[in-house]
């Protein structure tokens, strides 16, 4: 990804992919997943290798291990 997005944009991005991959709203514990995303995404995006990567990919690499124990 060769263009700069706002860290709000991203988490954003983050957070719409990762709804629409999940089909959740809240986990099963009552936590919200947009305040969950809000939280992760922020680590995401200072890691500029994972920022490079794009919002969508991070989404689905961190969804991918939701339900694991």
């Amino acid at each position: 990804m060769s263009d700069l997005i706002s860290q709000e944009e991203f988490t954003n991005r983050f957070t719409a992919e990762a709804i629409r991959l999940s089909g959740l709203d809240t986990f099963d514990d009552g936590t919200s997943v947009a305040e969950y995303c809000k939280d992760v995404a922020a680590s995401y995006y200072d890691d500029p290798i994972f920022r490079d990567d794009g919002p969508e990919a991070c989404a689905e690499s961190d969804v991918s291990y939701w339900g694991e124990e």
